[in-house]
């Protein structure tokens, strides 16, 4: 038996691969292969640093806990549950089972860890594991000021809940959005009500930016990112060994229901120091880092350290397997630096928008030094190589190669140095590796018929995949299995094959949404995915109601289909009824060009409808034509033009195919 360094591993895992002279053939469905089992059982094994560093996150998750849901279940308003512990029991056993990488094993049993945790005696608590992110509360001085209200209502809910349980009755003083990301405000409805905002005065904080940024990442793409999330996350998988066992950030994001609120007043560029309810906060724009709005704060009176998500218990994404814009890693590690210079050496705990806190100052400095460095090192060594001549698929080998042993709260459970030296590199350069071939390459379908024809057949790409398979060369397997399920899409063996290519790299990755992402694609290929957790959770009125209306236009113009041949401009003129604003859309041949005020000249259509209907117009929630005849739309001019018109916006649906045709 021949022992060689393993090339097929993810997140930047230093291991060994066993490679037998006389392969069997692949792994059944659900089994890890020889190659994926002695890969994992050499990624288990720790220098004692590395057990220590492990010992102590593991104690810090566990430490402080107060109380916990029962059998940890959030119900919604039917008493179905939307968050379940007792699915993941299977995370009770300290060993590591042979389908999951052992450091994401110990990750997700840390991220198991549910319930009320004091952090600060008398002052901070946090409610974690009913949700991916982490709901932080502390104590003003006549009622609570929560930080980060969670994804859904429901979980953010039944933790206000175990929190009054637990600590007693006290009215909500304030609410801290940390960035404009949804599973940090969410959940909103579940801890105050629009009404009691206004009646108590209850204030909304947010960094600058946060409504602009919180409407418009997730609205114009939000098709495809949602199709993507739920790969990421888990959606598509059931709990298991041999499934879904952790994102790496958090468990997984569960159905429920998400809403919105304005921010009463928000945190400028240039930071500030404010008094909450009695509390002194420091706080210090971390925009454009892990979010374009985010904020960090700093509580002197219990030197606590919040880091939001600009710093939390693994490596981040720059570009997320969801899809977002490339996140600057250098600026990155210099907010972290900022921190760590003003309030890292004076800080006895630091918490963070997921996971667990740390406690100790000499902690939060080696934890704050840790995660500076990692982003710096991976944006300077990517750069570095790139300006030596790396192209992109080129990095992550050579970045991955100068890493020593790495603080856990920096390995690759969520994000990965692979994905985040790409992402340095497209940041610079763009997707393109200025190889001419690689410009305009063919579609995937054609090249794989190329590719198929090339290789002899169909059946010489099938018997080479389960041949790379065999040998636990899973990487090659899936790139030439890919070829001809996208040159076959019926092809049953071809399918069949690449999913178990995908099994045994979903395995062995360290990182949770890497598992997530290559599971999830297994399952598709084998029809067995189940309903994706982003397309069940429900958003309410209130999220639909910030839409600005000059996005749900802009969002109206990317379905914009006409049939080609040429037309003349024409105007569409909308008036809201109930809020009193204008609007018009230049509709020209090709593109429209939504404006907001009335329309220049005579439109071809004037349309006066409540100001609810026409965002469900715009978002492909209400028919037109049905519209026009019940009464939710008055069409003053050409009414059969303006139908005629919003016929060419074909209703989008993330439910489209990913990992085929």
């Amino acid at each position: 038996m021949m022992i060689k360094k393993s090339k097929y591993l993810v997140s930047g895992l230093t291991a060994l691969s066993l490679l037998s002279g006389s392969p069997s053939l692949a792994a059944a469905p659900g089994e890890a292969s020889e190659q994926t089992r002695a890969m994992l059982d050499a990624a288990a094994k720790l220098s004692p640093a590395e057990e220590r560093a492990e010992e102590q996150e593991d104690a810090a998750a566990r430490r402080g806990l107060l109380a916990q849901l029962p059998d940890g279940v959030v119900y919604d308003e039917t008493g179905k549950p939307v968050w379940d512990w007792r699915r993941y029991a299977f995370l009770a056993s300290e060993k590591a089972p042979a389908t999951v990488n052992p450091r994401l094993w110990r990750q997700a049993r840390r991220n198991a860890i549910h319930g009320l945790f004091e952090v600060v005696p008398g002052a901070i608590w946090q409610v974690r594991g009913y949700d991916i992110a982490v709901m932080t509360i502390i104590r003003g001085e006549s009622g609570w000021i929560i930080v980060d209200p969670l994804t859904t209502e429901e979980a953010a809910r039944a933790s206000m809940r175990l929190v009054r349980d637990k600590l007693g009755e006290r009215p909500v003083r304030a609410v801290i959005f940390s960035h404009s990301h949804g599973d940090h405000f969410g959940g909103v409805g579940g801890v105050v009500t629009p009404e009691q905002v206004a009646r108590e005065k209850i204030r909304i904080i947010a960094p600058h930016g946060f409504e602009k940024e919180t409407i418009s990442e997730s609205i114009l793409a939000g098709q495809t990112m949602n199709r993507r999330a739920d790969y990421m996350f888990g959606g598509l998988l059931a709990p298991g060994v041999a499934g879904q066992v952790d994102t790496g950030l958090g468990s997984r994001i569960e159905a429920g229901t998400s809403g919105y609120m304005a921010p009463t007043e928000t945190i400028g560029a240039e930071g500030a120091k404010i008094d909450i309810d009695g509390v002194p906060f420091e706080f210090m724009d971390a925009a454009g880092t892990e979010a374009p709005a985010e904020l960090m704060f700093y509580l002197p009176r219990w030197r606590a350290l919040h880091t939001t998500e600009v710093a939390t218990k693994t490596l981040h994404n720059l570009l997320t397997l969801r899809g977002a814009q490339v996140r600057d890693a250098l600026y990155w590690s210099q907010v972290i630096d900022q921190a760590l210079q003003r309030w890292g050496h004076q800080s006895d705990v630091q918490m963070a928008s997921h996971g667990w806190p740390t406690f100790g100052a000499p902690q939060v400095t080696d934890y704050l030094n840790a995660q500076r460095d990692a982003y710096r090192f991976i944006h300077d060594r990517a750069l570095g190589a790139a300006n030596r001549g790396a192209t992109i698929q080129e990095l992550p080998d050579i970045v991955e190669a100068g890493q020593g042993e790495l603080h856990p709260s920096v390995r690759g459970y969520y994000g990965t140095v692979n994905h985040d030296s790409k992402a340095v590199y497209q940041r610079y350069f763009g997707w393109w590796d200025g190889v001419p071939a690689h410009y305009d390459p063919l579609p995937p379908e054609e090249a794989g018929r190329q590719y198929v024809a090339l290789a002899g057949g169909a059946d010489a790409v099938v018997s080479a995949g389960r041949k790379a398979i065999a040998a636990g060369n899973y990487r090659w397997a899936a790139e030439l299995l890919n070829h001809l399920v996208f040159a076959e899409p019926a092809n049953g063996a071809a399918k069949t094959e690449l999913a178990n290519a995908y099994e045994q790299l979903g395995y062995q990755a360290e990182s949770g949404a890497w598992r997530n992402y290559y599971l999830g694609a297994a399952a598709t290929l084998r029809g067995t995915e189940r309903a994706g957790a982003w397309s069940a959770r429900r958003q309410t009125a209130s999220t639909l109601a910030a839409l600005p209306t000059l996005d749900l236009l802009n969002l109206l113009a990317t379905r914009y289909a006409p049939a080609p041949g040429s037309r003349n401009a024409f105007h569409i003129a909308f008036k809201l009824s109930d809020s009193g604003e204008e609007a018009s859309v230049e509709v020209r041949p090709t593109v429209e060009i939504p404006r907001l005020g009335s329309a220049t000249g005579k439109p071809l259509a004037v349309v006066t409808m409540k100001r609810a209907d026409f965002i469900a117009l715009a978002t492909g929630r209400l028919d037109a034509r049905a519209a026009s005849t019940d009464g939710k739309m008055a069409i003053e001019g050409d009414r059969a033009g303006f139908l005629d018109w919003m016929a060419e916006h074909p209703v989008t649906t993330s439910q489209f195919p990913v990992v085929v045709p």
